[in-house]
């Protein structure tokens, strides 16, 4: 027998016995916790879809009158506007960004609208177009500023709330729109505030105006590529750009769709209050609610996380808290108590679960 073949011998008898299996790499047991912590990175509207359910139950149980649809209806009416703002508000968080000009916008552009119409004698129809596209126009400043300029979000909003509450004041002159006047010779502008009655339960235009909103809004950040150019901005903006994603155009393209949302908000506020008055309230309580429903929604501040759906639930649990400790005849203070300890808890669990990603 030759060398080579007493070597090839000897090499198949060391090889008997050994493992055939090809190299694995398992990964690590998790527990439960783990299991969970993992789940809610996947689904960050569970956790407001959860705390709603559990609001929910409670307050049905604490007062009888609460589950009952006429009283789910005027919840709905009531978060009606701080929906749409949030709509606003969330697409800018998601870049990692925040605005505190949504409310001073929406108040702004519901005045455009009624001063176009009655002090300049526009066709309403053109004054609430005129007012839409100036909402759009205050929102591509807060990005162009933003995303060209390189200012922080934080300072650019705050600045241009202040400058357009002042504009708003001088521009109006501080006149306020009856509500008689408004619906004698402009109906449109109060279109929003119109309802149908299905079952003797009245439901508000613009409760179907904002579901549909929070609707599109959700198909487009899941599904088409703008709203993964948006998730992806604020998750890494650096890494973002390395891939093609022009994340200058789409900073300002997002502060300007949330001006559009604002002036949309602002057309509602006419139908919900009636008037058309610089001194509503949404100017200054705007941007609080508006970011409470998001960080209460699962939205995350860090930017890249998050969902519409959450938002919405976000604001329904505010709505819920609100009418629910109403029915039950606790003092008006234990809301703002109890929402403020669901922002802390919210944005302790946020922190939690973006340790899955670390």
């Amino acid at each position: 027998m030759t060398s080579e073949g007493s070597s090839a011998t000897s090499y198949e008898a060391g090889l008997q016995g050994a493992s055939d299996r090809v190299a694995e790499f398992a990964e690590p047991k998790r527990g439960l916790l783990k299991h969970l912590q993992h789940w809610l990175h996947q689904t960050p509207s569970a956790v407001p879809m959860i705390v709603l359910a559990i609001s929910i139950v409670v307050f049905a149980f604490a007062s009888e009158n609460f589950f009952r649809a006429t009283t789910l209806s005027t919840i709905l009416q009531q978060i009606a506007i701080v929906g749409i703002l949030g709509c606003a508000q969330a697409i800018v968080v998601l870049t990692k960004g925040i605005d505190l000009s949504v409310g001073a916008i929406a108040v702004f552009c519901s005045v455009i609208m009624g001063q176009f119409t009655f002090r300049y004698g526009l066709p309403a129809e053109m004054a609430v177009i005129v007012g839409l596209l100036a909402g759009t126009a205050m929102g591509f400043v807060n990005g162009w500023l933003v995303a060209k300029m390189k200012l922080p979000p934080f300072i650019v909003t705050l600045g241009t709330w202040q400058i357009l509450l002042a504009a708003n004041f001088i521009f109006s002159a501080n006149e306020t729109i009856r509500s008689q006047e408004v619906r004698d010779q402009a109906p449109i502008l109060q279109f929003w505030g119109q309802a149908i009655e299905p079952g003797g339960v009245k439901v508000l235009y613009a409760v179907f105006l904002m579901i549909a909103l929070v609707a599109v809004m959700a198909y487009v950040l899941r599904s088409t590529a703008w709203g993964r150019h948006v998730y992806a901005v604020g998750d890494d903006p650096e890494a973002a750009e390395l891939a093609g994603v022009q994340t200058g155009r789409t900073l300002i393209q997002v502060y300007a769709l949330a001006g559009l949302f604002c002036a949309i908000a602002g057309w509602v506020m006419i139908g919900r209050f009636g008037s058309v008055s610089p001194t509503a309230s949404t100017g200054q309580l705007g941007n609080i609610q508006s970011i409470t429903a998001v960080v209460i929604g699962g939205i995350s501040l860090f930017g890249g996380r998050g969902s519409i759906v959450g938002m919405f639930f976000g604001a329904l649990i505010v709505g819920v808290f609100e009418m629910g400790l109403r029915l039950v005849g606790t003092d008006p203070q234990w809301t703002f108590f109890l929402i403020g300890v669901l922002i802390i808890f919210a944005v302790a669990i946020d922190q939690w679960i973006r340790k899955e990603t670390a």
